[in-house]
């Protein structure tokens, strides 16, 4: 008989194989490698790296599968960053920036560990059941080849689990009615999204932007004046995440209870390794 997954338990792990793939996105190893094919400007380099897989996409298609990216940002950098380079050489040059990012946070001997390989058999495992209806980022990841090296298949498997939660996370909002600001508005009021000002910096949108997402919170009875969800605003969130684990629900049923809770587990050490190696900024994540 097999063994119902425990309630949050596709969450659960997708909440450390999100910053696993996440981690190259912090890293001088991209900016260094997206420098070295001509893409030097650091906002450039994530649209470029993120898109790549999808081809050479417009700023359209970037606004719509990144969603919460302000759309005159995205146009700066994108379609002009395939005249620099192709996306296969994007592509190349992201999976080396991965490749000497892992080996840094983690070490040597951990990428090399039966742990790792172990782990990148299991995730490519979930990552089996992934359903590309309605899922473009995803979709286009999916068809890129799994690299041979484990550490890099892992991450490869994390990015396809990552990318799929993500895509059914946007259907989530947009049934919700939580437009691009909104939702980072409301997940960093949870304590668990990004500081605002990481938020803003890195997604385009200016403070006006903000204090107006939140006065359009605090109408639909949201948010309160100190800018904290309401009950109604907790349940929203709440629900949020729940329909988006009903989503993503295939994968994780596909490896089973004991196969989600060892790769769980396993990822779970090597970002402890990676946190205490300085992969991430220390104030990212907050209300302030």
């Amino acid at each position: 008989m097999t063994t119902p997954l425990p309630e949050r338990a596709g969450r659960r792990c997708h909440n450390v194989l999100n910053p696993l793939h996440s981690t190259h996105y912090f890293s001088p190893d991209l900016g260094r490698e997206m420098a070295a094919v001509g893409i030097a400007d650091e906002r450039g380099a994530y649209f470029a790296a993120r898109a790549a897989a999808m081809g050479a996409v417009g700023a359209g298609t970037v606004t719509a599968t990144f969603y919460n990216f302000r759309h005159t940002l995205v146009a700066e950098h994108v379609p002009a960053v395939w005249e620099k380079a192709a996306p296969e050489t994007v592509l190349a040059a992201r999976l080396r920036a991965v490749d000497a990012t892992l080996r840094r946070l983690l070490g040597e001997d951990l990428v090399a560990s039966e742990e790792v390989a172990e782990a990148a058999r299991l995730a490519l495992r979930a990552a089996e059941a992934c359903d590309p209806s309605a899922r473009a980022l995803y979709a286009a990841h999916a068809d890129l080849p799994v690299p041979k090296a484990p550490h890099l298949a892992l991450w490869h498997a994390a990015t396809l689990l990552r990318e799929h939660r993500g895509d059914g996370h946007l259907a989530a909002l947009l049934d919700a009615g939580l437009d691009p600001v909104e939702a980072l508005v409301s997940h960093t009021a949870t304590g668990r999204g990004m500081a605002p000002k990481w938020a803003l910096g890195t997604r385009g949108w200016s403070r006006q932007d903000w204090e107006a997402a939140s006065g359009r919170l605090r109408e639909r009875g949201l948010l309160d004046e100190a800018g904290e969800l309401t009950p109604a605003g907790a349940a929203l969130r709440q629900d949020v995440e729940a329909r988006t684990d009903r989503l993503d629900l295939a994968p994780y049923e596909h490896l089973g209870a004991a196969g989600v809770e060892r790769l769980t587990g396993i990822v779970k050490g090597l970002l402890t390794t990676a946190f205490a190696n300085g992969a991430f900024p220390a104030d990212m994540i907050g209300k302030n």
